[in-house]
């Protein structure tokens, strides 16, 4: 179910907030991503797309709507829990902006680099993603040793072209050159993003990665279970793997991995 007005075309920005169980981040993310584009010249619109949540982030999606008549703002509510890269992609389907982008609504990717990845595609780039740098805290050590191990085996494993962080939560990309790779994207979870930047460098879109900082909230709970989670990630790396390899001995001139 769609809400809100999407204002026709003449917007720069279409940023999507892909949300599930936001209570308690969600106002306080929005204020500081509006304070940051209203220091840019860009027009833009804010599209929230709630997967099914179960803490009132629906009704506080609304709230917000009506907070800032200002803003260009939409929303999308789905009605069962479809996963965060179908969130995503139904928020990317639903944009006017010249550039599509998203960013994890607990901003431990800040909002501030919005405007940088959007110059990058304004220079010429087709895909902008912010690469985490990892702020040294004694908490986060294991979780940057979980993404250093998923990093490695993505470069190992798929044709991702020297890329060092699919996984980041902070991505843009020029609209019409995404829309022809969402029909691609077969995955709609979390390994969402690892397809979508595959499937990008395959297609040969020019791909920039520009540092962030990445500041763990040590008040986000890890739904990560390390044991059940590296046996599923792996299983899913290597069948896309085989996927890809199958897909391009069936295509003439493919390109290879």
């Amino acid at each position: 179910m769609d809400e809100g007005g999407n204002g026709e075309s003449n917007t720069g920005l279409s940023l999507v907030l892909a949300c599930y169980n936001e209570v308690p981040v969600l106002e306080n993310s929005v204020r500081e991503i509006v304070k940051t584009l209203e220091f840019t010249r860009m027009t833009y619109e804010m599209i929230f797309v709630d997967d099914c949540s179960r803490d009132g982030t629906p009704d506080l999606i609304r709230r917000i709507i009506e907070s800032y008549p200002q803003v260009r703002m939409k929303a999308v509510y789905h009605e069962r829990n479809l996963g965060r890269g179908r969130a995503v992609a139904d928020g990317v389907r639903e944009a006017a902006g010249e550039i599509v982008g998203f960013l994890d609504v607990d901003l431990e990717v800040h909002a501030r680099y919005i405007p940088a990845c959007c110059l990058a595609i304004r220079d010429g780039a087709q895909v902008a993603v912010g690469a985490r740098v990892f702020k040294f805290v004694p908490h986060g050590l294991f979780r940057r040793f979980l993404s250093a191990a998923y990093a490695s085996l993505v470069r190992a494993i798929l044709p991702v072209g020297g890329l060092t962080d699919t996984e980041t939560g902070c991505k843009f990309f020029r609209r019409m050159s995404l829309l022809p790779i969402l029909d691609l994207v077969e995955d709609p979870g979390w390994f969402w993003d690892t397809e979508t930047m595959v499937r990008c460098r395959l297609a040969g879109l020019s791909i920039v990665e520009i540092p962030c900082l990445y500041i763990r909230n040590p008040g986000n709970r890890s739904s990560v279970r390390v044991l059940r989670d590296s046996v599923t990630y792996l299983a899913r790396l290597v069948a896309f793997r085989m996927l890809l390899g199958k897909t391009r001995r069936k295509t003439p001139g493919g390109a290879g991995g």
